[in-house]
C-alpha cells in the first residue's frame, strides 16, 4: 500500500442492548437479575469490511445466544459475567484479540404484603443503575464499574460565591443554596475484589461512601464536592485507581412570590431542566500510571 491509500482503522462490531432477565429460583425466596449487556469484539475483521468475507465473523446473534447460554449457569456480580464472556471470545476465536462489554444492572425492590416482602413478587425502583465495563486487549484487561442516575439533593450546606464577575454576569452570590445532581461515577480497578460477592460488596460500599460524601461536605462549589466523593473513594479502596465523576448542576431558583403579596424564606423553588452547569473531574493518586485505553470507550469522558 502507498501513502494516501483508503485503508480500515480500528473498529468493533457485536450485538448492542441486550437484556437478559436472569431469575434464581434454588430457594423458595427468588432473586432476580435484570441486566443489559452489550458485546463488542475486536480483531482481524478487515476481510469483511474490504471484500465481505465473513469467514472470520463470529455473528452479533451468536454473540447474544452465548450471554444467555451462560447465564443459565448463573451470573453472579455484572463484572463477573462481563469477564467470562472477554474470556470466552478471546480465547475460543484466535482472531479475536479483544473487545469491549459493558452491561448496565436495573434495580428491583420486593412486593410487601402486610408489612413482609413478598417471595417472587417485585417492583421496579426509581434508583440508579449500576453500571460495568470490561475491555480486553489480548493479555491486558480494564474493569471499569460504576453508576449513573443517582439523584441526590441537600436543601442547604451548599454555597457558591467569589466568583469573577463582568459585564455579562447575572448570577447573584448565595451562602445558602440548593445543592441537586444526578450523579454518573466510574471506577477503575487496579486490583480486583478477593472472593465471592467481592464486586457487589465493592460497589455497595462505594455508593454508600458517595452518598455520604455527598450529605457531610458543606459545598463551596460542585466541583469541591466530587473532588471529595472521588477522594473518600481512594481513601477507602486502595485496589481502585481512579474514579471519574460527571455531575450536572440541577438549578433550583427561589421563586419571586412577592406579586401574590407572599414572602419566600428560602421554601419555594422553580426546579430548572436546561440549560444546566455539567461538572466533570478524575479523582487519582499522584504517581499511578495512567490508562487512558481503559476510558477510550466511556463517553463523556476526556
Amino acid at each position: 500500500m502507498a501513502a494516501g491509500d483508503v485503508v480500515l482503522g480500528e473498529n468493533q462490531y457485536g450485538k448492542a442492548e441486550c437484556r437478559l432477565v436472569r431469575i434464581d429460583r434454588e430457594v423458595a425466596r427468588h432473586r432476580i437479575t435484570d441486566l443489559t449487556v452489550t458485546s463488542q469484539l475486536r480483531g482481524d475483521f478487515e476481510a469483511c469490511h474490504t471484500d465481505g468475507d465473513n469467514s472470520q465473523v463470529v455473528a452479533t446473534d451468536t454473540q447474544k445466544n452465548t450471554l444467555y447460554a451462560f447465564a443459565r449457569d448463573g451470573v453472579g456480580a455484572p463484572e463477573e459475567l462481563l469477564l467470562r464472556l472477554a474470556e470466552h471470545f478471546t480465547t475460543g476465536f484466535p482472531w479475536v484479540v479483544g473487545g469491549r462489554w459493558e452491561a448496565q444492572q436495573h434495580s428491583w425492590d420486593r412486593v410487601e404484603v402486610d408489612g413482609a416482602p413478598h417471595d417472587h413478587s417485585f417492583v421496579r425502583t426509581g434508583r440508579e443503575t449500576r453500571t460495568a465495563l470490561v475491555q480486553r486487549d489480548g493479555d491486558e484487561v480494564f474493569v471499569l464499574a460504576g453508576l449513573r442516575d443517582l439523584t441526590v439533593l441537600k436543601s442547604t450546606g451548599s454555597e457558591f460565591h467569589g466568583f469573577p464577575r463582568d459585564r455579562y454576569t447575572t448570577l447573584p452570590e448565595t451562602d445558602d443554596r440548593i445543592l441537586a445532581t444526578d450523579v454518573t461515577a466510574w471506577w477503575r480497578y487496579a486490583e480486583l475484589p478477593d472472593g465471592p460477592g467481592g464486586f457487589d460488596a465493592t460497589y455497595a460500599a462505594v455508593r454508600d461512601l458517595l452518598l455520604a460524601t455527598f450529605a457531610e461536605v458543606h459545598s463551596l462549589a460542585l466541583q469541591q464536592t466530587i473532588f471529595a466523593m472521588g477522594k473518600a473513594v481512594l481513601d477507602a479502596f486502595p485496589g481502585i485507581a481512579e474514579v471519574r465523576l460527571s455531575c450536572p448542576n440541577n438549578h433550583h431558583f427561589l421563586v419571586d412570590l412577592e406579586p401574590f403579596g407572599l414572602d419566600n424564606p428560602g421554601e419555594v423553588f422553580f426546579a430548572a431542566d436546561r440549560p444546566y452547569g455539567l461538572i466533570q473531574a478524575t479523582v487519582q493518586r499522584e504517581g499511578e500510571a495512567r490508562k487512558p485505553r481503559a476510558w477510550a470507550t466511556v463517553a463523556g469522558f476526556a
